[in-house]
């Protein structure tokens, strides 16, 4: 566990609660150490492999636009305080806490098995997300590849694919995506939650800075691939009063859509986040989590489909109105972008003979 009085640098969450499933329950307390004492060892990192079985995911969440997804990882090095992935971790014993992103598991089979599936005679191609859950760009993905490995699979068999990411690693893949996007077969989501390097480096430690998503914006847009800007999540009495500078930059960069989420506070995450807004920002926490109740029925959240992502009540609303004008005035969301799924097909394997028509 983390000293409370001493959180770990460069990490999101301040401590490492113990899981809803777990039958003994870790408490951080304050051992005494001060400032004059030497630093304990910083939290590193590890990697584990995850031999997962199958590659895609499926869900009948009526509120989110797609039906199947792949996260090449669980966990996320990125570090983000409000991740509604962070309960995830629970389900493997693990903290939400710190554990969610410093004990990090790898797919390293994901290109095969995904090549498996979608040779199956039955499979019907419907668009992918990347990103559904963790970031597919995250920092261990510079080494690792498993996303790269995924898109190149994903290329052959010229199936649609939509990526939500928070980190300029991106642009590595520029090739792939670039032509895929040019056939309407991808496109890319950037979330930028703010333009305050500091409050970004608060909330998103090892993301990548809100400059250098919006150079990664302006790449990818010239490289062929449709993208959007997504300012989420909105934070009352946080980042909300920069929704309109956020569009207005990513426009200037290239972007053709934008959308927005309000911010969700499911099972651990409502403590943690708590937690983090009284270390980070206590001038505000009060004033932060009266705004967020006011848009979930005076409770920290509300599961409730087709509201979970927008809220509800007068801010709420102001902010969606403040959405729609922002994009109207800076040319965003004047498309609608479909993804061409008519294009599938599975490539011939190694000594097929070619057909003739």
């Amino acid at each position: 566990m983390s000293n409370p009085a001493f959180p770990p640098r460069g990490r999101g969450a301040q401590t490492n609660a113990t899981g809803r499933f777990e039958s003994q329950v870790r408490e951080a307390f304050d051992d005494g150490w001060t400032e004059e004492d030497a630093e304990p060892p910083k939290l590193k990192t590890t990697l584990s492999i995850d031999r997962a079985r199958t590659i895609i995911s499926r869900n009948d969440s009526p509120d989110i636009g797609f039906d199947r997804s792949i996260n090449p990882y669980r966990g996320c090095e990125h570090g983000c305080i409000y991740c509604f992935a962070r309960p995830t971790h629970a389900y493997l014993g693990l903290s939400p806490g710190l554990d969610f992103e410093s004990q990090l598991y790898f797919k390293p089979e994901a290109a095969n098995l995904l090549h498996r599936e979608l040779s199956r005679p039955k499979y019907q191609c419907e668009r992918i997300q990347l990103g559904a859950n963790t970031d597919p760009y995250q920092p261990i993905e510079r080494k690792l590849r498993v996303t790269r490995g995924v898109l190149e699979v994903l290329e052959a068999f010229r199936h649609p694919v939509g990526i939500t990411t928070k980190n300029a690693t991106i642009v590595r893949d520029a090739d792939i995506l670039g032509r895929m996007g040019q056939a309407g077969l991808a496109m890319a989501s950037m979330s930028i939650t703010t333009l305050d390097r500091k409050l970004a480096r608060a909330m998103e430690p090892r993301a990548s800075t809100p400059e250098r998503r919006l150079e990664a914006v302006r790449i990818m847009s010239e490289a062929g691939l449709p993208i959007a800007v997504g300012f989420a999540p909105v934070i009352p009495g946080l980042n909300d009063h920069e929704l309109e500078s956020v569009l207005q930059r990513g426009a200037e960069a290239g972007a053709r859509l934008a959308y927005f989420t309000v911010l969700r506070l499911p099972l651990e995450i409502k403590e943690l986040f708590k937690e983090w807004l009284e270390a980070e920002r206590p001038d505000r926490a009060a004033r932060v989590m009266s705004l967020v109740r006011q848009m979930r029925k005076g409770k920290d959240y509300d599961a409730e489909w087709g509201t979970r992502m927008k809220g509800e009540g007068p801010i709420a609303e102001l902010i969606s109105l403040r959405f729609k004008a922002a994009c109207k005035r800076y040319g965003l969301n004047r498309e609608r972008l479909v993804m061409d799924t008519s294009q599938f097909r599975v490539p011939p394997k190694s000594g097929d003979q070619l057909p003739l028509f």
